[in-house]
């Protein structure tokens, strides 16, 4: 009789809790896919650019975070995809919107050597590495390339065929799917064996070689996808500002503002970049009027960060009661889980 009244487990019953993240999440996807509906067009422009630094964002912190590879050279396929797109859009007569993914093949083409050099090169080696081929690209087409534009740049003149608040809306679209490419990108990456890869890399490169983890043919597709992500963003920034020029599309403000944006928000996790991209666009809307002092105001803030919350702000925000949105790792089976007394 007693055992007739025990009543079996749900286990696919799902409490609200665990819904609530997933309905905010369909609440802001929703309200960012209808934005130019509604919104400004200054609100419109404000986050084209806050989803385009979070993807470069996001590229850079699986390389830096995960795989442990600290370039300051990613403005090199920035570059990259600007003038992919000029070349594409203006000299082989393709539509500038498709040339966005084509710049990420590009960029991951012309990727593959560049790696096979930098693979040779660890800790501050690669970091300058990058920073130097970055250099020598821009000023090769600074210089000796007229048929780039030199140093004057070039103007994709094949966007006039759109009308002005078509081409923002395009461009808005584009950089929303880039940035939900990027973060998810990033996601599922490191919930496949690659990311158990790079897990292992992250803790001891040596280790994971030592137990078969092949490491440079996972970093490498690290680097690839972070080169990828660079290319495609590079073309949409220019697809918006219409012209093109070496000092600005090479520029290392690229670089040095996507730092920044990890270390503040955390290295190392997806959330971080999210939230360091929220205070980068915070800080600097208030610092506008100090444009000259922000780069030096924005490195202050870094160092700061790294000395006393070198986790970063989601590190700061997890220290009592750890939140996860992303969960990257992954759970054992029952046969290998912790079994408790008396089992």
């Amino acid at each position: 009789m007693a055992e007739s009244q025990i009543v079996p487990p749900r286990p696919y019953a799902r409490t609200s809790s665990a819904a609530l993240p997933l309905f905010a999440f369909a609440v802001i996807l929703a309200a960012l896919i209808t934005l130019p509906f509604w919104a400004t067009g200054y609100t419109q422009r404000s986050v084209l650019e806050f989803l385009y630094f979070l993807a470069l964002a996001q590229a850079w912190n699986l390389m830096a975070g995960y795989a442990g590879m600290m370039s300051i050279g990613q403005q090199a396929f920035v570059g990259i995809g600007a003038y992919g797109l000029v070349v594409m859009a203006e000299d082989l007569g393709i539509n500038p919107f498709l040339t966005v993914p084509l710049a990420a093949i590009l960029a991951v083409i012309l990727a593959v050597p560049v790696s096979w050099l930098l693979f040779r090169l660890k800790g501050a080696y690669f970091a300058v590495a990058t920073w130097v081929i970055a250099e020598t690209v821009r000023l090769t087409v600074n210089a000796n390339i007229d048929w780039l534009g030199g140093g004057r740049g070039r103007t994709v003149r094949s966007l006039g065929q759109f009308d002005r608040h078509l081409r923002e809306d395009l461009g808005y679209w584009v950089a929303l799917a880039l940035a939900i490419i990027a973060v998810f990108g990033v996601f599922f990456l490191l919930r496949s064996k690659t990311g158990l890869a790079l897990q292992a890399i992250r803790d001891t490169e040596n280790g994971a070689r030592s137990v078969g983890v092949e490491t440079r043919r996972t970093k490498r597709i690290v680097y690839l996808f972070a080169a990828a992500i660079a290319g495609a963003t590079g073309a949409l920034i220019y697809i918006v500002q219409i012209n093109v020029r070496p000092d600005a599309a090479f520029s290392i403000n690229w670089a040095a503002y996507v730092i920044f944006i990890v270390v503040i928000g955390g290295i190392g996790t997806i959330e971080g970049p999210i939230l360091g991209t929220l205070v980068f666009f915070f800080l600097r809307g208030m610092l506008a009027d100090l444009e000259a002092w922000s780069m030096l105001i924005f490195g202050l803030i870094a160092i700061m960060m790294m000395l006393f919350a070198p986790k970063g702000l989601w590190g700061l925000l997890n220290t009592h009661r750890p939140v996860l949105l992303f969960r990257t790792a992954r759970r054992l089976p029952e046969r290998f889980a912790p079994q408790k007394e008396g089992e």
